[in-house]
């Protein structure tokens, strides 16, 4: 298990930082309704399959060391760590039904689920959980990606490329991808995601003047789903802010006011349970800026 340390100011619960409400468990009995429950994927298989740059699975402790010091604004504030799982022998697929095992558990316990990756592998992993805990609900994604991750896989092997083909193998597939870059998909992709009925945001639509329709867009899109799962690709943000990715973009997207405008709004509606942060590769990443931006945004959830 990870030690979670930070700046210690003092016992009373107005000086707490992060660290000093953490619970590290292995029963998922403990878990109260509300508690944030964290998992971590250390995992990168699939974005080796994927014949990206592999090194993702260092990410998760990495994460939680940036995390731990961000402080408590929330009273209420509790999390428990179940601590990370791996892949051995390079089987993908046991690690991934090991979460989706673990994140069911979770949700069933009225827990809202996070999951620290890894690689994008971890989709369609945290998605198998949330159906598994809620078969009937109508689950909607929110994919911030510069990718729609809807390879059809090859040789019949999954990976960090193909979570949405697999979801949609499954049943209609109901998901919102903000963020998506024309000279990160080939036609092929977008023509597999029109099929799919996958709705998108462009990242070159994403300025201040069109918030107003992508918040429409948003706003339609929860209305329609019962439970809101949010998986953040890193590589859908610029470089120069997650320079430590599998696929760094030139031109990726910024975490400005525009964006966290929207990330605030998806994070707040009451249909969201379960979140992950997926791409963050510590073998390229500078002054440790990528794992930082992720922890950022997951406490952004914690602050709510």
């Amino acid at each position: 298990m990870f030690d979670w340390t930070g700046r210690f100011d003092g016992e009373e619960e107005s000086y707490h930082r992060i660290f000093q409400r953490v619970k590290t468990e292995t029963d998922y009995e403990t878990i109260n309704p509300n508690d944030f429950v964290l998992h971590g994927l250390a995992v990168d298989e699939g974005v080796k399959r994927n014949k990206g740059r592999v090194g993702a699975e260092e990410a998760p402790n990495i994460i939680r060391k940036n995390i731990s010091n961000f402080p408590v604004v929330n009273s209420k504030f509790s999390l428990r760590d179940f601590g990370n799982i791996k892949c051995d022998n390079n089987d993908l697929e046991s690690a991934q039904n090991l979460l989706a095992e673990k994140v069911s558990k979770a949700l069933l316990k009225q827990g809202k689920s996070v999951v620290l990756g890894g690689g994008h592998e971890v989709t369609f992993a945290h998605y198998s959980g949330i159906k598994k805990a809620f078969p009937n609900q109508k689950i909607g994604i929110i994919n911030f990606d510069a990718h729609f991750d809807n390879r059809e896989p090859e040789n019949g092997l999954a990976s960090s490329g193909t979570g949405f083909w697999q979801i949609a193998q499954e049943g209609e597939i109901h998901s919102l991808h903000i963020g998506i870059q024309k000279n990160s998909n080939t036609q092929k992709l977008f023509e597999i995601a029109d099929n799919f009925g996958m709705k998108y945001i462009l990242a070159d639509e994403i300025y201040s003047e069109n918030i107003p329709n992508i918040m429409f867009a948003i706003n339609s899109f929860l209305e329609d789903v019962d439970v809101v799962y949010v998986t953040i690709c890193m590589d859908v943000f610029n470089a120069s802010i997650a320079p430590g990715v599998s696929a760094p973009a030139y031109n990726g997207i910024f975490a400005d006011r525009q964006f966290m405008q929207i990330y605030h709004h998806i994070l707040s509606s009451e249909k969201t349970k379960a979140l992950d942060v997926a791409e963050v590769n510590p073998n390229f990443d500078i002054q440790e800026r990528t794992a930082r931006l992720a922890a950022s945004l997951v406490n952004e959830w914690f602050m709510i």
